[in-house]
């Protein structure tokens, strides 16, 4: 008989003891935004009733989860059919909502069709493992930035992966060239890299495709909504969406509610909507939610005013960091990041925002970013005024100088 006995506790609490020590413990902050005031919400957090703060760290970009007509959608979804789906799309979780959705979103990526989940973790995880696993002797190649959800699908899939350093066309051409000419080739990369801000060479990598007889799948989440003239993301403002082969988007980010999706050739949707268990046997997506989301896919396509504001604030606010000598991280895209390099630094600045200036923004530590380049992760929207620029331009000069961190400012 074996008597030693498991201390399962112990075990426990040693894990989150070592994320205490590294400065990487996680603390949700309490709060609810303010509907039709957004980045306004209140945070009950560390004091007594609700305190007022200001949001910089939404990924509702465009703030469409507050939008009237995203709202005004959901709301009659829910006098109309009820809350939620009923189960899974194949036994009685279909709606015609789900249905007009998915033609919207094929329609958005100039492609044959589209496939909802239930969110974008889902998409990724469930397409690129069932793939993947379905073409012979498959081998993926993956840019070493790429989403825990895409690592995950490919892990999953079960297939020989490559990983190409991050946006190097000369490094996946070397590990395309070494691959056996006969195999299936998969190259799993993102648009937007939401921790650095940087674009993927989409047209480039499309063109190594083309040449090594790969195809390739597009993680387009932080850029669906932001993008091209009519929301459809980096691929549709360098028109090469029909050049890849599977796109991949988020419904809650710059679409403001939740979900998942793909989009690509009629077939490929069969495929994965017969084979992906994670699309199978999941209950689908709230036909509530569905409709706030297709009211948003449908403002976006035809207005430009959201995408415009956010870019112009995003400037703005680049341009006060850089004048002020905060090390904002180079970026051309709405991410603005201000590096930091150590994650206990990170998170007191981080609180002391919220205690002291009611501004909330969380640190970003390991595993999201390397260890070294821990940082903090703005997301300024179309409602971010002024003020509230100068505000928090201000408070960070004062951590920093408190804190006796480098400003570096300009000559």
């Amino acid at each position: 008989m074996n008597d030693t006995t498991l201390n399962y506790d112990h075990i426990f609490d040693k894990a989150i003891d070592r994320l205490h020590s590294e400065g990487r413990y996680r603390v949700f902050i309490d709060i609810l935004r303010n509907k039709g005031k957004f980045p306004n919400a209140r945070c009950f957090a560390g004091h007594n009733g609700p305190k007022e703060i200001t949001v910089w760290c939404s990924n509702d970009y465009l703030c469409m989860g507050q939008h009237p007509k995203v709202i005004e959608a959901m709301e009659d979804a829910l006098h109309d059919v009820g809350a939620g789906s009923g189960g899974t799309r194949n036994i009685g979780g279909n709606t015609h909502i789900h249905v007009e959705l998915e033609s919207e979103l094929a329609d958005l990526h100039s492609k044959d069709g589209a496939l909802l989940f239930t969110s974008g973790y889902v998409s990724n995880e469930a397409t690129l493992s069932t793939l993947a696993k379905l073409l012979p002797n498959c081998e993926i190649f993956s840019d070493e930035l790429n989403h825990a959800s895409m690592i995950a699908g490919i892990r999953n899939s079960g297939c020989p992966k490559h990983v190409f350093r991050h946006n190097d066309l000369n490094h996946l051409e070397e590990l395309l060239a070494a691959t056996d000419a006969n195999v299936p080739k998969l190259i799993a990369f993102e648009s937007v890299y939401s921790m650095d801000g940087d674009v993927a060479p989409i047209e480039a990598i499309c063109d190594l495709a083309d040449k090594y007889n790969a195809i390739t799948y597009c993680d387009e989440v932080h850029a669906v909504g932001m993008y091209g003239k009519h929301g459809g993301g980096i691929t549709e403002r360098d028109d090469v969406a029909k050049r890849v082969t599977i796109i991949e988007g988020t419904l809650g980010k710059a679409f403001g509610v939740m979900g998942g999706y793909i989009a690509a050739d009629q077939n490929i949707i069969d495929v994965v909507r017969s084979y992906a268990p994670g699309f199978i046997f999941t209950t689908s997506l709230s036909p509530v939610l569905a409709a706030g989301v297709l009211a948003a896919v449908r403002h976006l396509k035809s207005s430009n005013e959201e995408r415009d504001a956010q870019q112009k604030n995003a400037q703005s606010l680049k341009e006060k960091f850089s004048d002020a000598g905060l090390p904002v991280m180079i970026s051309n895209t709405h991410i603005v990041p201000l590096m930091v390099g150590d994650p206990i630094k990170a998170k007191k600045i981080s609180d002391i925002l919220l205690a002291e200036y009611g501004i909330y923004v969380q640190p970003i530590n390991y595993p999201t970013v390397p260890r070294g380049t821990e940082r903090l992760r703005f997301t300024p929207g179309p409602q971010h005024d002024e003020n509230m620029m100068e505000t928090l331009t201000k408070a960070l000069i004062e951590i920093w100088g408190r804190m006796e961190l480098e400003l570096k400012k300009a000559a």
